[in-house]
C-alpha cells in the first residue's frame, strides 16, 4: 500500500511515518520543505506539495492509496489566517478526488469535545471539530483518531531546556500515550481498513494520571539531565494573552486540558489495533 504523509517532520509526525515504514508500507513524504524532510527521512521518498496549494498536491498524491494529515494550528495563528485544517484540508480533499485517493487518515483530539463545555468557545477547536465534518461529507472513506495526551510533549511543547513547564495543577487524569504507540495503532487500522470502510478511533495509553504525575514521574526516570518541573500559574497566561498570540492560545488549550473530563473508552481501538505498552519510565529511557 501507498501511503502518503503530510506533517511527517514534527513532534507527532516522526514517529508516525516512521512506523508506517517500519510495518512495511510504500511511503511518500509530501512537503513544502522538501530538504528539512529528507534530513529526517534520507531512504524514504519525498515529493513537494502545499495544502495551499491543489496543483502541487495532486501531482504528490499520484498514485497514492492512502493519505494521513499530521497538521496542527500554529500558536501564533489568528482566527482569519489560512488553516491546514480548513481550506488547506478543502483543497487535500479537493486534490485527493483528482489523484484518486482512496483514503484519508486524519489526526484530530479527543481534547476538542470540551468545546461548549463549561461556556468554553474557542476558534480553534472550532476549527478541528469542522475538520472532522469535512472529511466525513467529503465521500472518501476516513481513518479519523481521537488521541489523548502524548507522552511526546513533556519531552516536547512543555519542555523548556531543563524544566517541565505546567500550568495550574489540575486534578483530571488524561490517559498518555507515546507517540511511537499511536503510530504502530494508526499502521494496524489502515493494514485492517477495507474498502469503503470508515474507521474512528479514540487513541489512549495504558494509564490515567494527573499532569503532575506524569511529570514528576518523567523526570524522575529522565537521565541524561536533571530536571525540574516547574509550575506556573494561569493568571501569567491571562496577563499576556493580550500582547501575545502566543499566551492567548497557551491559555485557551491549558484550560481545555486542565479540565476535560476524560473517561476510558478506548477498548475498541485496544482491541483493533493493540494495547498501547509504554509506560512514562520506558518513554523517558527512549528520549
Amino acid at each position: 500500500m501507498q501511503i502518503a504523509v503530510i506533517g511527517a517532520t514534527g513532534m507527532l509526525g516522526q514517529p508516525v511515518t516512521r512506523e508506517l515504514i517500519w510495518a512495511g508500507f510504500s511511503v511518500r513524504i509530501i512537503a513544502r520543505d522538501v530538504e528539512k524532510a529528507r534530513r529526517f527521512f534520507s531512504d524514504t521518498t519525498v515529493m513537494a506539495g502545499d495544502l495551499n496549494n491543489v496543483e502541487s498536491l495532486v501531482n504528490a498524491l499520484s498514485g497514492v492509496e492512502v493519505v494521513y494529515l499530521n497538521a496542527s494550528i500554529r500558536q501564533n495563528e489568528k482566527k482569519d489566517h489560512f488553516h491546514t485544517e480548513d481550506q488547506g484540508l478543502l483543497n487535500l480533499i479537493q486534490a485527493s478526488r483528482l489523484a484518486g485517493v482512496r483514503r484519508i487518515g486524519y489526526l484530530s483530539s479527543i481534547i476538542i469535545r470540551y468545546q461548549g463545555m463549561n461556556g468554553f468557545d474557542w476558534w480553534v477547536f472550532e476549527v478541528k471539530q469542522k475538520a472532522v465534518q469535512l472529511i466525513k461529507e467529503s465521500g472518501i472513506p476516513y481513518s479519523i483518531f481521537y488521541p489523548s495526551c502524548f507522552l511526546d510533549s513533556l519531552n516536547g511543547t512543555q519542555r523548556l531546556g531543563r524544566f517541565v513547564l505546567m500550568v495550574g495543577r489540575p486534578a483530571v487524569k488524561p490517559w498518555y500515550i507515546s507517540a511511537r504507540d499511536y503510530g504502530k495503532q494508526v499502521a494496524k487500522a489502515f493494514r485492517l481498513a477495507q474498502g469503503e470502510q470508515n474507521q474512528e478511533y479514540t487513541i489512549q495509553g495504558p494509564e490515567a494520571l494527573t499532569q503532575h504525575e506524569a511529570a514528576k514521574r518523567f523526570v524522575a526516570a529522565y537521565k541524561k539531565e536533571k530536571l525540574v518541573v516547574l509550575t506556573t500559574s494561569p493568571f501569567l497566561l491571562q496577563l499576556g494573552r493580550l500582547m501575545s498570540q502566543q499566551a492567548d492560545y497557551g491559555l485557551h488549550i491549558t484550560e481545555a486540558l486542565n479540565n476535560y473530563p476524560e473517561v476510558f473508552e478506548a477498548a475498541r481501538t485496544w482491541a483493533d489495533l493493540g494495547k498501547p505498552l509504554t509506560t512514562v519510565e520506558q518513554f523517558a529511557a527512549q528520549v
